[in-house]
């Protein structure tokens, strides 16, 4: 396995001395690492999506005549595809990037049913889209030789080079900064809180990650129907668009979207369409730990933002916020009562037990028992 330090300081030798990108659970290590102060001057900024890494790179890039690292899941080339070949692309403006990418999904290794289609199609997309790779070996040696190769080809070619990186590729490393604040409210217990106003005919939308499985097992723990959710997994961000989809076709049944501060402000532009449609019954929750839990526990910006502003500027009607767990019960009870779109922040703990199961469901048995309780 790679030492992070080690394989940082290949990197700090070459040049390389801005990293941005979105946190994946195989590149956590690496990314934890270099988010604290390590070898000299650098900048780390962990971007709200994959293509505003790229951005972000190339402008870098533009500025300085020097190459970024952007790291990634797989499942985030999707996000980038469009500026990679309409800004970054050889025949465009010919700006160089090292893509580090966390391959889920792998064919022939288990994974969660979101990676396996990227998992599958990852080596071939970045073909498709003319970017070379190579997989990153686990040795230092081996490792060395594959990123000079990388630096020599983003030299003479002024093009994008792609390091895929297996499960299991980086050592754990320690991160460095300091916690941002912490709330007392448990993200499972504010779930629950939820769970517990709903009525028989309330839908809910959960985002991907954390919040559906707790939101899985909360129901199971209080021998609910699972049929009123849809637990989205994978389309981090786009729970929120998914939920008005369906609020706007059942105008007089509440719609419930269970967000997280990372998929927020990930398409935060999302915000705005859900003013600008004004759908009534539309309920927006936002559990903000200030971290990406479900990968790491990286920070997001979620507690340097000000959600019910941006939410009140977008023509939300009610935007709340509660922290401590005793107002809980009651600002669920505004939000109920209060006409869409409607949105409120509970300040949670970073975390989540360490026996949180998975849903049994297949996503296309999810599918079906939501569309039969739709209807």
């Amino acid at each position: 396995m790679l030492n992070c330090k080690n394989f940082f300081s290949q990197l700090r030798a070459r040049g390389f001395d801005f990293f941005c990108g979105v946190p994946d659970s195989l590149l956590k290590y690496f990314s934890v690492y270099i988010d604290g102060c390590h070898g000299g001057p650098y900048r780390h900024v962990i971007a709200a999506n994959e293509g505003n890494a790229i951005a972000l790179a190339a402008g870098y890039y533009l500025a300085t005549g020097r190459v970024a690292l952007v790291y990634m899941q797989n499942s985030g080339l999707g996000n980038c595809v469009n500026p990679l070949v309409s800004l970054m692309d050889q025949k465009i403006y010919r700006i160089p990037v090292l893509l580090m990418i966390g391959w889920r999904g792998k064919p022939g290794q288990y994974d969660e049913p979101q990676h396996l289609k990227q998992g599958a199609i990852t080596p071939e997309l970045l073909k498709l889209m003319g970017i070379p790779y190579a997989i990153l070996p686990n040795q230092i040696t081996e490792a060395t030789k594959v990123l000079d190769r990388a630096c020599n080809f983003m030299k003479v070619k002024e093009k994008p080079y792609a390091l895929i990186v297996e499960k299991g590729t980086f050592m754990p490393a320690e991160p460095l900064r300091k916690s941002q604040e912490s709330y007392s409210i448990l993200r499972e217990q504010a779930i629950r809180s939820v769970v517990e106003e709903l009525g028989e005919r309330d839908i809910v939308v959960s985002t991907t990650g954390k919040i559906s499985r707790e939101l899985y097992e909360c129901r199971r723990e209080l021998k609910h129907s699972c049929d009123a959710d849809f637990l989205v997994v994978g389309s981090m961000g786009h729970a929120s668009q998914l939920s008005l989809g369906i609020a706007l076709q059942k105008p007089k049944r509440r719609v419930f979207c269970f967000d997280g501060d990372g998929a927020v402000l990930m398409h935060m532009g999302g915000l705005a369409t859900i003013g600008v449609c004004k759908p009534g019954n539309f309920k927006h929750i936002i559990f903000n730990n200030g971290a990406h839990d479900s990968v790491g526990g990286q920070p997001t910006a979620g507690f340097f933002v000000d959600f019910l502003a941006i939410a009140k500027g977008c023509g939300y009607k009610t935007v709340l916020r509660v922290e401590k767990h005793k107002e809980l019960k009651n600002k669920i009870s505004i939000l109920k009562k209060s006409k869409g779109p409607a949105l409120l922040e509970i300040r949670v703990a970073k975390g989540a037990r360490h026996n949180l199961g998975r849903p049994s469901l297949s996503p296309f048995e999810n599918r079906r028992l939501f569309m039969k309780f739709l209807k």
